[in-house]
């Protein structure tokens, strides 16, 4: 009998020491770490958690792309705030800062489009005096004297003085004139047409095709500018030049920049073909003699 006791008192014993420990096991995990011989077992469960979350984080990043920051849109939309805010000269020198340094971001284009429009504005405005100049007639001049003697276009000039046909020249009349020194780049890359001062870019218009240009750098000049109507050539003193498809012959190698109607349905000739309304304007801002570079 008392060798039975002996061992039911040690069992109940062993199942009071397992209960126990499971208790604290229990409290240790669930309610609040424990000191001693809890924390050797099981390390600190916030740990655990820890470490456990870590790699499922990694394998988020890695299965997750991230999306990279573009510098380009980041200085676009600070320079459209200048817009908004009234300073235009800052804006286009962000701008102009923009497809300079970053010319591969998505804004580039936009921005080369938006100061290519400001220069514009600039350019062929009849109250903006930037890089013009006034010409007091004197008896003798000639419309096409005046030109060339500031390396102009007669054309450029009725515009800039607003007159819808030539009339007879009054001594004293104060005429605007703009020297166009102007030089076109054609990227051949890019399929893009673009008007250069110097270091300075004026405007860019698209090429809707390129046939015939070089594969290398080289550099050329304008060396006719053409008007015709039909077959039939038009020059820039008549009345009907205005309504004329524009043409940039280039001397070497013997090429044209000329307007195409695609929509129309116009059999694409050979050249660098531009929009209609962009080679009209491309022929109001050169002359013979204008410096072309091939990229």
């Amino acid at each position: 009998m008392r060798i039975w006791l002996i061992i039911k008192l040690l069992c109940a014993t062993i199942v009071i020491a397992v209960v126990a420990m499971t208790g604290m096991l229990v409290h240790h995990v669930h309610v609040s770490p424990l000191a001693g011989w809890p924390s050797r077992i099981i390390p600190e469960p916030g740990s655990l958690r820890a470490q456990q979350q870590v790699p499922q984080i990694a394998r988020t990043l890695e299965t997750q792309a991230i999306p990279e920051i573009d510098p380009g849109e980041q200085a676009y939309e600070k320079a459209y705030e200048m817009m908004v805010l009234g300073n235009m000269d800052q804006a286009r020198e962000k701008l102009t800062a923009l497809f300079n340094v970053f010319p591969q971001s998505a804004a580039a284009t936009t921005a080369r489009r938006i100061v290519g429009e400001m220069n514009l504005d600039s350019i062929l405005s009849t109250t903006s005096m930037e890089g013009k100049q006034i010409h007091t007639v004197q008896r003798g001049d000639s419309y096409l004297a005046i030109a060339a003697h500031y390396g102009t276009t007669v054309d450029l000039m009725i515009h800039l003085n607003s007159m819808a046909e030539l009339k007879n020249l009054q001594p004293g009349k104060r005429l605007i004139v703009m020297p166009l020194d102007f030089r076109i780049v054609v990227e051949r890359n890019r399929k893009a047409v673009s008007l250069w001062q110097e270091g300075r870019f004026i405007r860019e218009y698209p090429a809707l095709a390129m046939q015939g240009v070089p594969k290398t750098a080289q550099s050329s000049s304008i060396s006719a500018k053409i008007a015709e109507i039909g077959s039939s050539r038009v020059p820039s003193h008549a009345p009907e030049y205005s309504g004329a498809h524009k043409i940039l012959q280039i001397a070497s190698p013997a090429l044209q920049i000329r307007g195409w109607d695609r929509d129309a349905g116009e059999e694409a000739p050979n050249g660098i073909l531009l929009r209609p309304h962009d080679m009209e304007e491309l022929a109001l801002l050169v002359r013979t003699g204008n410096p072309v570079e091939f990229r």
